[in-house]
């Protein structure tokens, strides 16, 4: 695996994502209590930030049209969304978050 910094953990606010792009890569990471996820920072349905939208639980939401996106799957739980996003390997050491682009754990392509 390649992994790359993302963030600090010192970024990560309640309810939001935190935007990075790491390589060529924009990435949306989130937290939800000890656990850290990143996703591919674009909504499958329309070409929006997910980094940008709030973050509830294992789900982000696009703010555009209201589809969330399970952290751990980058599958949409609710329309108009219909396809997943790329969900990527994440490692926390120390107080830095790095992601690994070159992998994507659900086996989707990114756009």
């Amino acid at each position: 695996m390649s992994f790359e910094f993302a963030c600090s953990i010192d970024e990560f606010r309640e309810g939001e994502a935190v935007g990075a792009t790491v390589g060529d890569q924009d990435v949306a990471l989130a937290r939800d209590g000890d656990e850290f996820f990143a996703v591919e920072d674009v909504c499958s349905h329309a070409a929006v930030a997910l980094s940008e939208g709030e973050v509830e639980g294992c789900t982000v939401e696009c703010w555009l049209h209201g589809s969330r996106f399970d952290l751990r799957t980058g599958k949409p739980t609710g329309l108009p969304a219909t396809e997943p996003v790329a969900t990527f390997p994440v490692e926390v050491r120390g107080n830095d978050v790095y992601v690994d682009v070159t992998t994507t754990l659900n086996g989707v392509t990114p756009q």
